[in-house]
Order: C-alpha cells, then structure tokens, then sequence
C-alpha cells in the first residue's frame, strides 16, 4: 500500500545521508515548502480540530502542535494496528503523513515554515498490539521527513511509544514543539 506518490528509495538514501551529516549544500539555500517539493511532498488540506481545542499555541517563540494522526491522499485517516494489521513500513509512512500534517498546522500557526528554527521536541504515539516492539522504527518516519525538510535543525529529542488505543483508530499520533524566529 502506498499512501504518497514519491520514490520511496531515493527519499531514503537521502534521509541517511542527512543523518549522517552529509546534507547537501542547497539546503542553506532553499526554503521548507521547496525542500517538501523537492521530496515529492505537498502539504495537506488543514483539518480543524474535532473537540475543543486548537491545532497550535505559541507562547513566546515556541509553538506547541497540538497531536495529530495521518491522512492517506484522499484525506481518510490512515487507520491501523502496529503488529497486527499494519507492518513497520506502512506505519513509517503514515508516521510520515502525520508529519506533514504537523507542518501544515504549523505552517497556518506562523505563516511561513522558513520561520521555524528548530524541531524540539516530538512525542510519538503508535496504535500497537501488546507483543508489538518498533515503536522507534515506526516514528523514524516522521523523524526523517524533519531532517530532510529542516536539516540539523529538524533533528529533536523525542519519545516513541506504544499505545493500546489512538483516536478513530488512527496508526499513530505525534505532536511536536517547535522553536521560531519572532
């Protein structure tokens, strides 16, 4: 199952040779949105928040996101058990997709992801079966999107973690805390 339309091994060979410190130049040179591009990327439709709360809060130059799940190309929630009905791949992917939904909701919080300095923190939320062990493996997905889309400075301290449930059965859940220029 393919949830976007981007070649998934180049992306890959690029995503290691950014964590292994080898960013190319252009990095210094091109923006967020261009990087996604770059990618194969577009941000997705904004969702609005379903219950009573806001998708972002800034206070001072951090903004906290609000979790958020993902979304496959037609905008159905990417719904799922690590474990069980989803394998680490699938699960990489939609960690990816939850990603981009963080970046959007960023992005309409501070009006331009040039804004951003640093990724700071991440908490990452995976709908596993008890037995289920790659929770790391999983949120690697939207981990890698930061690095490439943001460089060293996408890199962040981060929890990932199993949980029995998520919302709407959603794969994962991840929320983040993200540094900005005033």
């Amino acid at each position: 199952m393919q949830f976007f339309n981007v070649n998934h091994k180049l992306y890959l060979v690029c995503s290691l040779l950014i964590t292994l410190g080898f960013a190319p130049s252009v990095y210094s040179q091109t923006s967020p949105e261009q990087k996604l591009q770059q990618l194969g990327f577009s941000l997705p439709t904004p969702t609005t928040p379903v219950a009573n709360y806001v998708n972002a809060v800034t206070s001072g130059n951090l903004v906290f996101l609000a979790g958020k799940g993902p979304v496959d190309a037609s905008g159905n929630l990417i719904k799922g058990k690590l474990g069980n009905t989803m394998s680490v791949e699938q699960g990489y992917l939609a960690a990816q997709s939850a990603g981009l939904q963080l970046l959007n909701a960023l992005k309409a919080e501070i009006g331009d992801l040039s804004r951003a300095t640093r990724i700071v923190k991440v908490t990452g939320m995976v709908n596993a079966s008890p037995e289920f062990t790659q929770h790391p493996e999983v949120i690697n997905g939207f981990s890698d999107l930061m690095v490439n889309v943001f460089g060293v400075q996408g890199k962040h301290a981060r929890a990932a973690v199993g949980m029995n449930s998520l919302p709407r059965g959603m794969a994962v859940e991840i929320e983040m805390v993200v540094e900005i220029k005033n």
